[in-house]
């Protein structure tokens, strides 16, 4: 079925478009009421079910201006999602046999193991469990950009306290670890390797970094960060916490600049920037979820994807104080936190502000929604639950 509606809330005309297979009218409905009743600026939403695309929906702006159309190629930073991406490409690594996660990183990254950390395993920093959540070394404002410098204060740096016996969600440095691992293995440059194993296989559209100056101009949606009641105003308000410490090497400024300079677009920071449309996110996750395998693109064995499922602990975590279930480099459905359905085996990753990427291996469902206006909520927030009930509601 053909959408095309357009709402008119808060002084402004929301031209919204795409399609829904018939039965999911209420996927259609849900995306639209997101923009009639909650403070929705531009959105995508996408969804495919046993290997078929159901849904793929797109409207809004993609300024704060609300003057450029959000077009179906509009991409935008859906932050942490980019650690579902980067957690899947590693998984894939897994598969192929070239790490095995239960070894020490230090056989394959040797210069690692300084200053406490030579027994830390790869398993460790899938689960975040490593005691590496900060870069100590303050460096300077921007070294976020850096990742090769990054790379080198984490190798140096002693663990923060015993690995593997406390879960931190690392931030930025998960990315940063995961990412010179999989260059020790494979010769390539992380975002380099997600791009070849997983997006362009599928033929998708999401980069870590690496956006083109047209791409900026043309394309990418700016985002609108909320301040009150999220980490970033905790970071700020906080500066002895964990959570400051994680921002440390950002750059003096307000985030909504760091966010969208093209620093921040052009950077390898695997866990937090990568751009892209939610019909990419989702048919990552529609092709896990049916063993790993779709339209003759293979990213892990099914014993892989049970492997990554499988929970490695539910902790408290010191980083953002909440619990989460957690996978092999990838969250498990975790109501108070990041919200993926009714069915406890779903897993993937959201991102600060809203946006949300995630695979239900008992219902074969890829599902992503992207926003450029981010709420101020620590959870994932309502307007990706309105669309995932609307969903499962459809079945």
């Amino acid at each position: 079925m053909q959408f095309d509606k357009t709402v008119t809330a808060r002084g402004h005309d929301f031209q919204l478009t795409g399609w829904v297979k018939s039965g999911f009218e209420g996927v259609a409905g849900a995306f639209a009421e997101n923009f009639a009743t909650e403070e929705e600026i531009g959105a995508s939403t996408a969804i495919f079910i046993d290997g078929e695309q159901v849904a793929d929906l797109w409207g809004g702006y993609r300024d704060a201006d609300f003057s450029k159309p959000w077009e179906k190629d509009t991409i935008v930073c859906m932050m942490s999602v980019a650690k579902g991406i980067s957690g899947i490409t590693f998984n894939g690594l897994i598969s192929e046999g070239l790490v095995d996660p239960s070894e020490k990183v230090a056989t394959y990254w040797p210069e690692f193991a300084q200053n406490g950390k030579e027994d830390i395993t790869v398993s460790m920093v899938l689960d975040h469990t490593c005691a590496l959540p900060v870069v100590t070394d303050p460096l300077y404002k921007g070294a976020i950009f850096d990742c090769d410098l990054i790379v080198s204060a984490l190798e140096k740096q002693a663990p923060l306290w015993e690995p593997g016996t406390i879960a931190a969600y690392h931030i930025h440095t998960q990315g940063n670890l995961l990412g010179e691992i999989a260059r020790r293995v494979t010769g390539k440059r992380f975002k380099d390797v997600i791009q070849e194993r997983v997006i362009q296989p599928l033929g998708g559209d999401y980069k870590i970094g690496d956006l083109t100056d047209e791409e900026i101009e043309t394309r990418v949606a700016t985002l609108v960060p909320t301040l009150a009641g999220t980490l970033l105003e905790r970071k700020d308000t906080e500066p002895d916490t964990l959570l400051a410490k994680g921002f440390v090497q950002h750059p003096d400024e307000p985030i909504g600049v760091t966010l969208n300079s093209k620093d921040w677009r052009t950077a390898e920071i695997a866990s937090a920037n990568g751009h892209g449309t939610a019909r990419t996110i989702a048919k990552v996750y529609g092709t896990v979820v049916r063993g790993g395998s779709l339209d003759g693109v293979t990213l892990m064995s099914p014993e892989t994807v049970e492997g990554m499922i499988t929970e490695r602990h539910h902790q408290y975590e010191r980083m953002q104080q909440r619990h989460y279930h957690q996978g092999r480099g990838i969250l498990l459905n975790t109501e108070e936190a990041v919200w993926m359905g009714p069915n406890p085996r779903s897993f993937g990753h959201h991102g600060f502000g809203g946006s949300i990427g995630f695979g239900d291996p008992d219902a074969n469902i890829g599902f992503a929604y992207s926003c450029n206006k981010m709420h101020a909520r620590g959870d994932n927030g309502p307007r990706a639950r309105r669309i995932i009930e609307a969903l499962y509601a459809g079945l």
